[in-house]
């Protein structure tokens, strides 16, 4: 799929095709959003996915592909919804595991009594999880009770621990995700004296593990909660000294928007599916028409959730930038199903010597 998406919506073949980022096929999903279905004809309730390409909710009573502990949870969770005094008014429990935490998010469109409050304390008590309470939109998100640990992943190969919250995005399977860090970094290659720009950094999720390998690097987000978010993570990581971070909206940049910005040896860009084209066209204008004084990455590192975005944008980058794809790669985040995240790195093309007089 990658290469057929390179191939034909952007005519472009990588010089090298990198070796799969692949992990544990079951077990790994620590994010997911369960739907809840009291159903009242048959006097009981649904707490799963929803069937495919229907409204309706899957009768399911384990899930290999979620943590084991969560599998083993999702019965009592249904005997749990149905004592509720409020089950008809519950239509979803989010799952976020943390490293050594697993939270589960209640939406719930009606205040909780005090007597549906306890049971779910008592739940979370039996089955070690912390209960958080969405009564409205996400910000409203918030922790049941105060007390126990915060949620957090580790990249243990940078020495970095990464706190969150369960509606932060965070990736659906941590094993794959410290890997492709790891790559990421490798490939992207910093130097102790460089400076590196981390487009749509997200909670500092690249922005950490590349500022522990060069001198300066800049975390820019669309969100200022994110951004916020991130300055915090990088101050409880020690990283604060080596990180800056901005909120710009990533889908209406322009070239004069990154001659402001200035020089980055290096970029890192993960994108959402929507993929980065303003960032694209705004290399493709500069190199069009340059500015004195400013001078593109030599490198850019581009994770990608949708090979489709990811092929646009290379076709700007290779026929328009001055680039070329010197490398790219699949990695299975989400192992039995038909959705790839790719990786693809991109090289500063060195101009050829003018010929003679």
């Amino acid at each position: 799929m990658l290469e057929d998406n390179l191939l034909h919506l952007a005519k472009v073949r990588p010089q090298q095709l990198l070796r799969p980022i692949e992990g544990p096929a079951f077990g790994y999903r620590w994010r997911a959003r369960l739907s809840v279905r009291h159903v009242a004809k048959k006097g009981t309730v649904l707490v799963g996915f929803h069937e495919r390409k229907s409204r309706y909710v899957a009768d399911m009573r384990v899930c290999p592909v979620l943590p084991p502990a969560v599998s083993a949870m999702l019965v009592p969770l249904r005997k749990l919804v149905g004592a509720l005094e409020q089950r008809d008014r519950v239509p979803q429990i989010e799952l976020a595991a943390g490293d050594t935490v697993t939270a589960l998010v209640l939406r719930h469109l009606e205040p909780l009594c005090a007597a549906d409050a306890e049971r779910l304390r008592a739940f979370g008590r039996e089955r070690r999880v912390q209960w958080w309470l969405q009564p409205k939109g996400p910000e409203s998100v918030h922790r049941l009770d105060d007390e126990g640990p915060e949620l957090s992943y580790a990249l243990p190969e940078f020495g970095i621990v990464m706190p969150f919250r369960p509606t932060d995005f965070t990736q659906v399977n941590p094993h794959i995700n410290r890997v492709l860090v790891a790559r990421a970094v490798r490939l992207l290659d910093p130097q102790a004296a460089e400076r590196v720009i981390d487009w749509f950094c997200g909670l500092g999720n690249f922005t950490l593990p590349l500022a522990t390998r060069a001198a300066q690097v800049l975390g820019i987000e669309g969100s200022r909660t994110l951004v916020e978010r991130a300055q915090q993570n990088a101050h409880a990581n020690g990283l604060a000294h080596r990180t800056s971070f901005e909120a710009r909206n990533l889908f209406e940049l322009g070239a004069a928007d990154l001659v402001a910005i200035g020089h980055a040896a290096r970029w890192l860009v993960d994108p959402p599916r929507e993929g980065a084209f303003a960032l694209a066209k705004a290399l493709a204008d500069l190199h069009a028409a340059p500015v004195a004084g400013w001078q593109p990455p030599q490198r850019i590192v581009y994770v990608s959730c949708n090979p489709a975005t990811l092929a646009r944008d290379a076709g700007l980058l290779v026929h328009q930038a001055g680039y070329r794809c010197s490398a790219a790669g699949v990695v299975n985040m989400f192992p039995h199903t038909a959705h790839v995240e790719s990786l693809a790195v991109f090289d500063r093309q060195t101009p050829a010597p003018a010929e003679a007089a």
